[in-house]
């Protein structure tokens, strides 16, 4: 039963006072280290929410982002106009390509047709109708 240690409030303690400083020093110094790390991620906490806070308000710009969403809409709206006009210019100029070609030949049959009445004299012309 010698092995046994009774602590007590009267129970004193032999150390020499150079382990008894650095002990106090160790404890001293672990303290305020926590101390600092403590109010140094309280200081990172906090701006990591301003900041935070502040992208929040400049994202919601509610009325900017809705006018640049009318103005984006209008310029679809004026674009679908504009390929729809396009679209009736080239069908437009297909038909008139098609009546240059139909005038064309047309052109060319009268031609073709005023040869032949040239040739066969004037008996047939207009002006020798009887009218």
């Amino acid at each position: 039963m010698k092995d046994q240690v009774s602590v007590s409030d009267k129970t004193r303690l032999n150390i020499p006072i150079a382990n008894f400083v650095v002990i106090i020093s160790i404890i001293i110094s672990s303290v305020y280290g926590f101390s600092n790390l403590q109010n140094r991620i309280t200081s990172l906490e906090t701006q990591d929410q301003l900041m935070s806070s502040d992208l929040l308000k400049k994202a919601d710009q509610t009325p900017k982002n809705l006018e640049i969403f009318m103005l984006i809409e209008e310029l679809f709206k004026q674009t679908d106009k504009q390929q729809l006009s396009i679209d009736q210019n080239i069908h437009t100029q297909s038909k008139l390509d098609h009546l240059e070609e139909q005038l064309g030949k047309a052109l060319k049959d009268i031609e073709k047709l005023k040869d032949k009445v040239r040739q066969n004299g004037n008996s047939h012309s207009i002006n020798n109708v009887p009218g």
